[in-house]
Formats: C-alpha cells, structure tokens, sequence
C-alpha cells in the first residue's frame, strides 16, 4: 500500500480560527455570477484569469476559481491552474502552512482543503508531497496518498515523500 495516513506529533497546523468569521474576497480577470435561477438554493460562481481568493489569513491562487455557495452560506471553491497555491497563518503564531497542486478543492462548511496532483503541504522546513492530500485546516490532521494507491498510475507522485526537519532540543 503507497498511501499513507499521517497524524504525527508535529503540530502541523491548526488554521487561524478568526478566518471562518471574516469576509471572502475573490479578484479575477472575469467573472460569471449566477444569482437570479438559484437552484436548490446554492448558487455557482465562476473566477477566470489570475484568481486571488483572500479571507482573513487564506490566500488561494488560481487561473480559474468555481464557487458553490448553498443556502446556509457555505461555500466550496473548486480551484485550478499550472499549480494553485494556498496559504493560511497558524492559530496564535507568526507561522503560515503552505500548499502547492494542479487543483485545490476548499470547503468552508469542514474547514477542509484537498490537493491533487502534484500535491505539496509545507510548513517551516517540514513537508509532505504525494499525488493527493487531505488537510483539515482546523485540525492537525492530513492524509496523503500516491498516485498509484489513487489508480492515478500515470501520474508522477507514484509514492509519497514526507520530510520532518529535527526540533532543536530547547523547543
């Protein structure tokens, strides 16, 4: 099995808490807003052309941005491009996480961000790559899984890669 589930000790990364309260702001090139034939009382927005997605500390990058919001005001942000980018401070530290992929699926309902494709989640020097990753912003928990274990063999993260820097003995 080349998947791998990882919940270490290494504290990486509760998302700042205040972000879930604060605004989303989005910038695009273009934009298409669904907002009169609302079904099912979601409504879809579409971001093309350099998207930046900001709330609070959050930052997505991306070439194109779909935006699900539903009736309770959740919103689910399908992201793509040559590698979207996100980055969220750490509740209560000067310390950011940091992520890399071909598409990004953010939820704000879970609090959740999943990477796919030439996945990459870094924080300080402490890293992990794989085809595919799970990170629940809220939590210290993410999973990774290779492209292989995914059916994804042609893909290039055929395994998974972790590095975990040494803590200096006063920390």
């Amino acid at each position: 099995m080349i998947g791998f589930l990882v919940l270490l000790p290494i504290q990486f990364a509760v998302a700042e808490r205040a972000d879930r309260e604060k605004p989303m702001y989005l910038e695009a090139d273009r934009a298409t807003v669904e907002d009169v034939n609302r079904k099912e009382g979601s409504r879809i927005s579409t971001f093309i052309g350099n998207v930046v997605l900001t709330q609070g500390t959050l930052r997505i990058l991306a070439d194109k941005v779909v935006m699900k919001e539903d009736a309770q005001g959740f919103r689910h942000a399908t992201a793509t491009g040559n590698l979207v980018s996100f980055r969220q401070k750490r509740d209560g530290m000067d310390e950011y996480v940091e992520g890399w992929s071909e598409q990004a699926d953010y939820d704000s309902k879970t609090d959740k961000i999943e990477l796919f494709r030439k996945a990459r989640l870094k924080r300080g020097f402490d890293e992990v790559q794989g085809d595919y990753i799970s990170y629940n912003m809220s939590t210290e928990f993410f999973q990774v899984t290779g492209s292989k274990e995914r059916g994804v063999e042609s893909g290039t993260d055929k395994r998974v890669r972790i590095t975990i820097q040494p803590k200096n003995k006063s920390e």
